[in-house]
């Protein structure tokens, strides 16, 4: 016998894989009746964690999946800090205030010496994004009514290409959301059809500094001088939201004079994701506005109850202080020369990447060279095989790589993405090309998926269709085929 047991409360574990505790079934629904031992419990779930992908290699991901041993640590010994303890916790509060001001510098905002910026940390872009529309909501109301005017038909103009999260905004806090369409060989907003759709309505025009589907940076610069017209022509104030979830920490080391931020005078607030190419982990964003002016103050609650008066304007309440703890060291750590030799060095490997899967001659690249590091790649000839095969396929090399379709009216390119992050090394590039040309060469010697799917959708509810189907509705077929092995976009 294995187990030496006082009781069952007291039950000490010499052999976790002979214990009883690897023979029962876990209860999934309910909580159990009795207490396991704290090294099978950890076994346990150790055990069913393993059936997880590998997070270095899931590129489908722009989440930062390695921090230095050292922030590592200043992680685990903040863990149990709540960020809201203001009071309790006026350090962490100041690390947070400073990280503010380092990125409210980093994009240009016209502060004195001795100003403090206006903006807060946050879980991620999808709260900060839920504040900038929330401010300018609020803004668009307060001159409306202040002309006497009706405030029950906000509306936004964005790209079909914006993340979830803004369509999240629009329907939760009741703003019609209108999308500027796609087009093949276009995958980004165009600033002239967003100022064609603005109205009096529209509370701001939303740009994305690093596309999720193909990392390319909208024109910003564009769109503000088109707006600047526009508003000067109609006596509006239509402004910007930048969404710089993906590009905000790339632009200011790659392309110092490209001029999205608030160089521009019509963009009011930027976001920005500190567990992307911020290099944190997953849980911490931030939002940034130009003057404090742009923030209303109603918006800002203040609470007394911990201790000391305390502005508050996010969503949420308790959360967690490591991640602003540890955006903060990367920020000393790495400073401005080490931000930018990472940046260098991801763009570098995702020119390796492009340049090995061009070499197969079966790929057209769709991402742009100036934008975020990533490729993304569609293939030339899909009438046998499609990119969801490919997918699917370098899933056994334990690969985790998106396919997906592109948004309307580009809804038949279907394409895969590679994101390349700091700890995406030239020899992981590299092993990748080898394993995508292998997998080439395997669907090639496969009957045709496609044609196979084709047959099997050639009679619908009795009736024949075309013997050859559109790319479009083959796309369509495969995404729900392998919907529950995908991995969403992000």
């Amino acid at each position: 016998m294995v187990l030496a047991t006082n009781s069952d409360s007291e039950e000490h574990l010499h052999s976790t894989f002979a214990s009883r505790y690897v023979r029962a079934v876990v209860p999934r629904f309910t909580m159990p009746n009795n207490s396991m031992p704290k090294d099978a419990a950890y076994q346990v779930i150790s055990d069913e964690l393993m059936l997880d992908g590998n997070p270095r290699l899931n590129l489908a991901s722009f989440v930062t999946t390695w921090m230095e041993p050292e922030c590592d640590k200043l992680i685990q010994e903040s863990v149990n800090k709540n960020y809201v303890g203001m009071d309790e916790y006026p350090v962490t509060t100041e690390l947070q205030n400073r990280c503010v001001n380092m990125i409210a510098n980093l994009f240009h905002a016209p502060m004195g010496e001795e100003e403090a910026a206006i903006g807060c940390g946050t879980v991620g872009s999808s709260e900060a994004i839920m504040l900038a529309g929330l401010a300018f909501k609020r803004k668009w109301q307060q001159r409306r009514r202040a002309q006497g005017l009706p405030t029950d038909n906000p509306n936004i103009v964005t790209g079909a290409n914006v993340q979830v999260c803004w369509e999240k905004f629009a329907r939760y806090f009741e703003v019609e959301l209108k999308e500027v369409k796609l087009s093949e060989g276009y995958y980004v907003m165009d600033p002239a059809k967003a100022v064609d759709m603005v109205d009096e309505n529209t509370i701001c025009v939303a740009a994305i500094l690093g596309s999720t589907l193909t990392g390319e940076f909208e024109d910003v610069k564009l769109l503000n001088d088109l707006l600047a017209e526009k508003n000067t022509e109609t006596g509006w104030d239509v402004a910007i939201h930048v969404d710089a979830a993906s590009g905000g920490f790339i632009a200011p080391f790659l392309y110092p004079d490209l001029e999205w931020d608030f160089r521009l005078p019509w963009v009011k607030s930027i976001n920005v994701s500190g567990h992307k190419y911020g290099l944190v982990y997953a849980g911490v964003g931030w939002i940034v506005w130009r003057t404090k002016d742009d923030l209303p103050e109603e918006l800002v609650f203040h609470i007394n109850y911990l201790g000391a008066d305390q502005p508050t304007f996010t969503l949420n309440f308790s959360k967690g202080s490591s991640q602003i703890i540890a955006q903060y060291y990367q920020f000393i750590r790495l400073g401005f020369e080490g931000y930018k030799n990472i940046m260098e060095n991801c763009m570098d490997n995702a020119r390796r990447l492009r340049e090995g899967i061009e070499m197969t001659g079966k790929f057209d690249i769709v991402s742009k060279d100036i934008g975020v590091p990533l490729v993304a790649f569609s293939l030339k000839d899909s009438s046998k095989h499609t990119v969801f095969e490919i997918a699917e396929s370098l899933r056994k090399f334990g690969w985790i790589i998106p396919a997906y379709t592109m948004p309307a009216d580009a809804q038949h390119i279907a394409v895969l993405r590679v994101v390349i992050r700091e700890d995406f090394s030239r020899g992981l590039a590299d092993r990748l090309i080898t394993h995508i040309i292998q997998v080439l060469k395997e669907i090639d010697g496969l009957p045709s998926r496609v044609a196979h799917l084709a047959a099997a959708a050639a009679v619908s509810g009795g009736e024949v269709k075309t013997a050859k189907m559109s790319l479009e509705d083959i796309t369509k077929y495969w995404k729900r085929l392998v919907e529950h092995k995908r991995n969403i976009v992000c």
